[in-house]
């Protein structure tokens, strides 16, 4: 009997389909480490369905992961209130072809996801479904538990609210790529004119510690005040080496951060027209495993 005959009907089905359960599972959360346990949870879940019952597998599965991520998203609230300093997404390494996929990398960047995080869980779910994977309403209604009709609402009042949050302007990756170059010279040379050119006039930056690393309470607002704190806080590490690695990260060019050879975060940039106007700097170390243990295995 050969390996296909003998292969297991519903595991090929949620393999084949597990890089988009996850991808759902991540925008709605923001989080990997989340995402992988909604697709534990979604396995246990699958596994027990009676496969000739289903007519669909993919909108199945994504049901069932919606499902699961939507009971998360709502129990993450807590953890997040009571999180020290700004909060930022799990950053996410992603090849280098998604940046060529506009649409796909705006969805995961940054930038958006932070805009996500302003919807209600069911909104967050209805626009994920419908804007990133064109859902169907009636597929997505089933999934969030509303009407067909319902979810029309919920799709236009979640779009329009994103609509006046999301970024201005999204660029090609070489525009990207080009800005966060001259972004990093103008660090590893700690000069400040060059920073200054670099960053836009209403820069913002955002970086999280989670109360393990240091980091600012608050975003820092405006070029000189960017500019000061990085070269600041980088000043104070004159006795570490600085070393700042291109990769990229939620579907955009971005940088590893390593001090004294010790991989110390993840910097993303939000660029518009050929400066940056968003930086998001992830230090702590619980949103760092996944990063880690990739960029380890990148080096063997």
């Amino acid at each position: 009997m050969t390996e296909h005959a003998t292969a297991d009907p519903a595991t090929e089905a949620f393999v084949a389909h597990r890089n988009l359960l996850f991808t759902v599972a991540y925008e709605m959360l923001g989080s990997a480490a989340d995402a992988e346990d909604v697709l534990q949870e979604t396995w246990l879940r699958w596994s027990d369905v009676d496969l000739d019952q289903v007519r669909d597998v993919r909108a199945y599965l994504v049901r069932i992961t919606t499902r699961q991520a939507l009971n998360r998203l709502r129990g993450m609230k807590r953890r997040k209130e009571a999180y020290v300093g700004p909060w930022l997404p799990e950053p996410l390494l992603t090849a280098p072809d998604v940046a060529e996929d506009v649409e796909l990398a705006e969805s995961v960047s940054m930038a958006m996801m932070l805009v996500l995080e302003t919807l209600a869980p069911t909104e967050r779910a209805v626009f994920v479904l419908r804007e990133a994977f064109d859902v169907g309403y009636d597929e997505i209604a089933e999934a969030v538990g509303k009407t067909p009709a319902a979810v029309r609402q919920i799709a236009h009042r979640a779009r329009r609210h994103v609509d006046a949050r999301r970024p201005r302007q999204v660029v090609p990756a070489s525009t990207s790529r080009a800005a966060l170059e001259a972004f990093q010279r103008a660090i590893e040379t700690m000069d400040t004119q060059a920073l200054l050119e670099v960053l836009a006039p209403e820069v913002v930056l955002v970086n999280d510690g989670g109360g393990i690393k240091q980091a600012s309470p608050r975003p820092i607002l405006g070029a000189d005040k960017v500019t000061r704190f990085m070269l600041g806080v980088l000043g104070k590490n004159t006795d570490r080496a600085i070393t700042l690695s291109p990769t990229m990260a939620n579907g955009t060019p971005a940088l590893l951060v390593h001090l004294g050879g010790e991989f110390d975060g993840v910097l993303a940039a939000h660029v518009e027209g050929s400066v940056i106007t968003g930086l998001y700097y992830v230090r702590n170390p619980q949103k760092l495993t996944r990063v880690t243990a990739e960029t380890s295995l990148t080096l063997r």
